[in-house]
């Protein structure tokens, strides 16, 4: 039986397949960002090295030892204001989600999350995005296409929300 439309087929060396496990791709850059990614991983199962089934991928270093996470990649930064770096960190983005092939993306921001949002919506992935606390006043550039492109966009602040497409379902920190 053909697996369900959006679901990933891993082939083996006999080009046989099964659909994949759930596999979270949870991206963000550095700072704020990934201090509220890194607040959510309880709502995904994120604990002691979790379980295997969740990547994490972030533009800063990290200790993986120490925050118990056992699949982790350094990423390149990009931002609008370093249109070079966004054209030279676009092959290790795809590189990165082809090795990982998520099931399901996650991002608290900003555009090297966006790209991740973007390619999982592409491929059949769920995705989610998380603005960022900090943008409580007005949602960012990445925020304002997240919330056209993911599947579930949510704000920390209420104000934010409209009801429809942003949702308001508390802060992180």
């Amino acid at each position: 039986m053909p697996p369900k439309k959006g679901r990933t087929v891993l082939k083996d060396s006999r080009g046989q397949g099964q659909p994949a496990d759930k596999r979270v791709l949870c991206v963000s850059s550095g700072g704020g960002h990934w201090q509220q990614l890194n607040a959510l991983r309880p709502a995904w199962g994120g604990g002691a090295m979790d379980g295997g089934d969740a990547f994490y991928a972030c533009t800063t270093p990290i200790s993986q030892k120490k925050l118990g996470i056992a699949q982790f990649k350094q990423i390149p930064d990009c931002n609008r204001n370093t249109v070079t770096k966004i054209f030279s960190s676009i092959p290790a983005y795809v590189g990165l989600f082809r090795h990982v092939r998520p099931t399901t993306v996650i991002s608290t921001g900003a555009l090297p999350g966006l790209f991740f949002i973007v390619m999982g919506k592409l491929t059949g992935a769920k995705t989610v995005w998380v603005e960022s606390i900090a943008n409580s006043e007005k949602l960012s550039l990445s925020g304002t296409v997240a919330s056209y492109v993911a599947d579930r966009f949510f704000v920390q602040a209420e104000h934010l929300a409209d009801g429809k497409r942003r949702i308001y379902a508390g802060s992180v920190l």
